[in-house]
């Protein structure tokens, strides 16, 4: 049985440095398209990075034409005004994607390491270093498109499940 391929934008949210991956799978191989992040610089003001994020986004969704997008889920935040500013950022990105009419997948932070280390409780170097050699890199990629990249990935892996996971 062939199965198809498909095209998984991997996305790890943040205000100021957003990872993205774009990869194509057919629930077996997984296939690198592009990667890297969405950075907004120290000085901006939060409506100015999330006004960044989502125009980019944009761009991302139109040259990359995703089928299916994967977001990191929400983690337990000891600061609330940082979960409240996550929150923000999510929100950006969830809203523009689903304006594209793109089905969205949210994963924990420690199912995508299970997924991919085999370990939940993983740190980012054995995520980048695991990255690294299930995609063939030449070098590690930067943290948040490590993240980005190992999210996509854990989303490609329930496409061969019996129970794949349900869409936001």
């Amino acid at each position: 049985m062939k199965t198809e391929l498909i095209r998984i934008l991997g996305v790890d949210t943040s205000l100021r440095s957003s990872g993205v991956a774009m990869i194509e799978s057919d629930g077996l191989r997984h296939r690198a398209l592009s990667y890297g992040r969405i950075y907004a610089p120290a000085s901006w003001s939060r409506t100015q990075c999330l006004k960044q994020l989502r125009e980019r986004m944009e761009e991302i969704l139109s040259s990359e034409s995703p089928q299916q997008v994967a977001i990191e889920g929400i983690f337990h935040c000891k600061n609330v005004k940082t979960a409240f500013i996550l929150g923000e950022a999510r929100g950006t990105v969830i809203s523009t994607c689903a304006a594209q009419d793109l089905p969205i997948f949210e994963y924990a932070p420690r199912r995508v390491k299970q997924s991919l280390v085999g370990r939940g409780s993983a740190d980012k170097q054995q995520v980048a270093e695991m990255v690294k050699r299930l995609f063939g890199l030449p070098e590690l990629p930067q943290n948040d498109a490590a993240d980005a990249l190992a999210i996509a990935s854990c989303h490609a892996n329930q496409l061969r499940s019996p129970n794949p996971t349900e869409a936001l």
